[in-house]
């Protein structure tokens, strides 16, 4: 599910689950939302969500921060870096709930109708939703950003919504979208975070242009002021048309906003602990256990607190390339994983903080463990002599360094493997039988990284590999990413609880060469097509646990990736002066329904000896 339009690509899921509400005509059901997973938590009319507080006070400004810069305010295309956080212009005709997974209530559309073919969607503009100009936003709006972002937009968005066939009026404020292809229960969903763009606004303005011009948006919020490649200033919209739907009630409570722009994680640190901005939410474990110290933690100034999470990690891992020859073979990126020693790294460079990655879906039910059982062998067993044949006899594991010793078999046993594939040592260096050496290049775009992947070069070395690390900067790192122009990279596939044509873009064949698509490995297997179009029917949440668990076997023993490890907990930095709802999310932060304390605010701000910001 695409949360606030654009800006989070959070997958969505393969099962719709009962739409309850009154039937519009036979065959179809209309309601205020819809589920995944079975009934909605939330009933028609519902006031707003259990984890914010309706009676939050509003004002007050923040500040936040970002890396790198930006050159634009359109963040629907490929083209250039878009500023952060545009997704708050923006309303979509559906919005998730944070305590449920895979479920999307009433927002610009106060209702949806799905029949039970699933072969298309209508829904009901809500009369009152209204762009920032005070213009009506229509059903002429909804179908303009259909057309303009599938055929013009970021290669992302023409892959998720590929299968959207049509999109027309059928009624004074009703929009159907019309489904090709084979059967596919997610795609009421999908067209429900559709981000909706002004027709009007891009009569005027071009599309596929980069742009510093603040586009019109109907969100919460809109761009006061900018500094172009420094920081960017939205501030909240008084008579936002939006403000007392369900969906909105006691969130977005900061008059203003102001994303600040620093050159990298370690001058954002800096001037975080200086109080230059309020929230950061922290990624790197040194800088957890040591970065922070300082007489203001100490005085309890800002907070350091620790948030468990119900979330998916999905893959962390370094990320080969299978387009390149020297890993076009399974046996050598199989090699390579040897020289990945994660106890040492987690025990002197991590402070213990990190478990070690065994799936592309960890820290969930749709993670493989063991031996597949009855379930997942209804979908492996058709695949039997078109994927590895160890997903059926052997448990899949990553190499171990818990013992003296364990760090030198591992290296013979990549040497062993390096051999079979044809790479052998000559003068120190490993060579194939056509005189070839192995050179490899990790890019990073976080300098935090090079002491952490420099260990594993070592190794790399000590294999007779010409490895390199090439630090690059935001943009640079970014158009190179679009083009597939890396040997390998260290990357997070992100998963939700919910899996479904998100897939497509991560590993499908025919986006093993688009251009700006997720699937920087290059798969390009039609095992994994079968298995990503099964989930995306799964009719159960059964059948979708199960067949996602046998797709996690097979891209694990396709080797694409040395798993890395992932944290169940967000760590979150801030400075004392917020108010915060009772109960939190179950999945995700939540801090667009904080607020900001007046009596925390005084406080601190005395404490600091500063006048009231």
């Amino acid at each position: 599910m695409i949360k606030h339009a654009v800006f989070s690509f959070v997958a969505v899921g393969a099962v719709i689950g009962l739409l309850t509400g009154s039937a519009a005509m036979a065959g179809s059901t209309v309601s205020h939302g819809s589920s995944l997973h079975g009934d909605l938590k939330y009933p028609k009319g519902f006031k707003h969500f259990d984890y914010v507080n309706p009676d939050a006070a509003k004002g007050g400004t923040v500040r936040l921060s970002a890396i790198g810069g930006y050159d634009s305010l359109n963040p629907f295309i490929l083209k250039g870096a878009s500023a952060g956080s545009l997704g708050l212009m923006y309303d979509s005709l559906m919005s998730s709930s944070s305590d449920e997974p895979g479920s999307t209530y009433a927002h610009l559309a106060e209702s949806v109708e799905v029949p039970d073919d699933f072969s298309w969607v209508i829904y009901t503009l809500d009369a009152r939703a209204r762009w920032h100009d005070g213009t009506p936003l229509t059903v002429e709006d909804v179908i303009f950003s259909f057309e303009t972002i599938k055929a013009k937009g970021h290669p992302f968005y023409r892959a998720y919504f590929k299968s959207l066939a049509k999109a027309e009026k059928v009624g004074g404020r009703q929009v159907k979208f019309s489904f090709s292809g084979d059967l596919n229960r997610e795609l009421p969903h999908i067209t429900s975070q559709l981000p909706i763009i002004s027709k009007a606004y891009y009569s005027k303005h071009e599309f596929e242009k980069t742009t510093l011009e603040p586009p019109l948006g109907s969100g919460p919020y809109r761009i006061k002021e900018l500094d172009a490649g420094r920081s960017i200033t939205y501030e909240r919209v008084k008579d936002y048309w939006g403000k007392d739907l369900g969906v909105n009630k006691g969130q977005y409570n900061f008059d203003t906003i102001r994303i600040d722009y620093y050159r990298d994680s370690t001058v954002a640190l800096e001037a975080f602990k200086s109080r230059e901005y309020d929230f950061r939410q922290e990624n790197t474990s040194k800088v957890w256990a040591t970065g922070y110290q300082s007489k203001s933690l100490e005085k309890g100034l800002f907070k350091k607190q620790e948030v468990r999470n119900q979330n998916p990690t999905g893959m962390q891992g370094l990320v080969f390339n299978s387009r390149r020859e020297i890993f076009s073979d399974a046996k050598v990126r199989r090699a390579l994983a040897y020289a990945f020693d994660f106890e040492w790294t987690n025990k002197n460079l991590f402070y213990g903080q990190y478990t070690r990655t065994k799936s592309y879906f960890s820290n969930s039910d749709l993670a493989s463990s063991g031996l597949p059982d009855a379930a997942e062998l209804k979908y492996l067993e058709p695949l039997r002599g078109k994927i590895p044949e160890e997903i059926f006899t052997t448990e899949y594991t990553v190499p171990v360094n818990d013992k003296k010793g364990a760090l030198r078999q591992n290296l013979r046993s990549a040497k062993k493997l390096l051999a079979t594939a044809g790479w052998t040592i000559k003068s120190g260096k490993l060579t194939n039988g056509a005189g070839k050496v192995f050179e490899m290049e990790v890019l990073l775009v976080s300098p935090a990284f090079e002491r952490i992947m420099q260990p594993m070069v070592k190794n790399l070395k000590r294999l007779g590999i010409e490895a390199r690390l090439r630090i690059v900067d935001s943009a640079q790192y970014q158009n190179r990413l679009n083009d597939f122009d890396f040997d390998s990279i260290v990357f997070t596939f992100g998963q939700s609880l919910s899996p479904g044509n998100e897939q497509r873009n991560f590993w499908s064949s025919a986006n093993a060469n688009t251009k700006g698509s997720r699937n920087f490995i290059g798969i390009n297997d039609p095992a994994v097509d079968e298995l990503i179009d099964k989930i995306i029917a799964a009719p159960t949440r059964e059948e979708l646990v199960a067949v996602t668990r046998a797709l996690d076997r097979v891209l694990l023993w396709g080797h694409y990736v040395v798993p890395q490890w992932h944290v169940q907990s967000y760590r979150l930095a801030f400075w004392d002066r917020f108010g915060r709802p009772d109960t939190a999310p179950k999945y995700g932060v939540g801090f667009y329904s904080w607020w900001i304390d007046g009596q925390k605010d005084d406080a601190l701000n005395t404490a600091m000896g500063r006048k009231k910001k």
